[in-house]
């Protein structure tokens, strides 16, 4: 069933670019939903791009603007939220008064966290913030999206070689997790690995070779965003990824280097890619579709 109401988007903002709120809001709005972004740190770009100017956001003023937003109506006209880059522990702790005050004015809001913590096996946050996400904001979580290796940092298995998601996942507190980056059965493909309370799915699709930054803040708001319109969770990963494909084996394809959302948008309401999903029945027996 379809939830009406505006989507609260909480990360980073850049200048130029389609990382974080640019990306997760433009997605968002292009679909139909009414976005309420609230940026915490503003770049002139990716840092992948190379150094640039950074003007962190007052801890006081984002709890006190976050604040404010939900002072009005309560909170009752938000479906959805979904928190992506932060700045500081203090920032994790805001955002989890936040959406606490919004599920008491809305018991069926949906919050989305993407514990962004680290890749490549290592944590590239502060430590405080990472433990403050792992244990403030995932517990609040009804979905969360961290690729294999936060998963199992958030597990607890930081330094495990090769992590069984699978079990990984379940041990987490939401109780949908979409692994991000995972192993695939086939090669040349990418994995995605979607655990829920009543089933394990593994959503592939072909590796693209590209530096180009974003797909993860794109997921994550296609994800909640398709679950506010009444997918199932799979239903809701498959359409999410088919469109995240698209726009990022296009992106690869003009040689760009950044996410050409204005241009491959139809990819965002209508997109076509096939995704190849595999039901996982138990340990090494997956089905194919």
């Amino acid at each position: 069933m379809a939830k009406s109401g505006a989507v609260l988007c909480i990360s980073s903002q850049v200048a130029c670019g389609s990382v974080g709120n640019r990306a997760m809001v433009f997605a968002l709005e292009r679909i139909g939903f009414t976005v309420i972004a609230v940026p915490t740190v503003f770049l002139p770009h990716h840092p992948g791009h190379g150094p640039g100017t950074r003007i962190a956001t007052d801890d006081k003023a984002f709890d006190a603007l976050l604040q404010d937003l939900i002072q009005a109506g309560g909170g009752a006209d938000i479906a959805g939220i979904v928190s992506g880059y932060l700045a500081s522990e203090a920032q994790a702790h805001a955002v989890a008064r936040v959406v606490a005050a919004v599920t008491s004015a809305r018991p069926d809001v949906l919050y989305l966290c993407d514990p962004v913590i680290g890749d490549a096996g290592r944590v590239y946050v502060d430590e405080k913030l990472a433990a403050a996400i792992r244990d403030h904001l995932i517990p609040l979580a009804h979905a969360a999206t961290p690729n294999a290796f936060e998963c199992a940092w958030l597990a607890g298995q930081r330094d495990a070689k090769n992590p069984d998601l699978p079990a990984l996942s379940k041990g987490l507190a939401p109780p949908t997790v979409l692994v991000t980056s995972a192993p695939a059965l086939m090669r040349g493909q990418i994995g995605n690995l979607l655990v829920t309370e009543t089933e394990t799915v593994l959503f592939e699709h072909p590796e693209i070779a590209t530096p180009v930054k974003g797909a993860g803040d794109l997921l994550a708001a296609l994800l909640l965003a398709r679950r506010l319109e009444g997918r199932d969770w799979p239903k809701a990963a498959e359409t999410a990824l088919s469109s995240v494909f698209e726009i990022v084996a296009g992106t690869a394809k003009a040689g760009a280097d950044e996410l050409m959302l204005a241009e491959l948008q139809s990819s965002l309401t209508h997109p076509h890619a096939s995704i190849n999903v595999r039901r996982i029945r138990d340990a090494g027996s997956p089905t194919s579709r």
